[in-house]
């Protein structure tokens, strides 16, 4: 549920946003993205769709994706651990969901680590269903990813 009292701006990344966005990276996950990496993802064109969440004129959150046929596909999403809990995921994946249903995807598509019952709970709560399951997906430790999914326009639906 979104904080009333914080303001969340969600809007395309610039390139200054890179050393924020490795800071957040780093602090979300034990596995984390290379500078070159999260670089060439965040870079918008035809294929992809990033995003990242200011509060305060900071970076606090991102959203890398891809535009595959009719669908959105995110690749990852991540909001500042000092930031979680108040809405900055949500507004991301709100942001998304929104641009996909303009650009005529039909569908929204991620995976998740089999462990993180946080963010399993996370896409629950915003209608994402559990689709399919890929065997030792994380190449850090051979974890399962759950395949979710979720039709664009049901994220917009309150």
């Amino acid at each position: 549920m979104a904080d009333p009292e914080v303001a969340i701006t969600v809007r395309t990344p610039l390139p200054e946003d890179m050393a924020r966005v490795v800071a957040v990276e780093n602090r979300c996950f034990v596995d984390p993205w290379s500078w070159d990496a999260l670089e060439q993802e965040l870079a918008s064109d035809r294929l992809r769709l990033p995003l990242v969440a200011e509060v305060d004129g900071k970076v606090v959150g991102y959203l890398m994706a891809w535009k595959i046929v009719d669908q959105l596909h995110v690749l990852n999403i991540a909001a500042d651990p000092g930031c979680r809990r108040r809405g900055v995921g949500t507004a991301l994946l709100l942001a998304a969901a929104g641009q996909a249903v303009e650009m005529g995807l039909v569908e929204v598509t991620l995976e998740v680590r089999e462990s993180n019952s946080e963010a399993r709970a996370f896409y629950l709560r915003h209608g994402f269903i559990a689709s399919g399951l890929r065997r030792s997906y994380y190449a850090d430790n051979g974890e399962d990813a759950i395949i979710m999914t979720s039709r664009a326009a049901q994220l917009l639906s309150p």
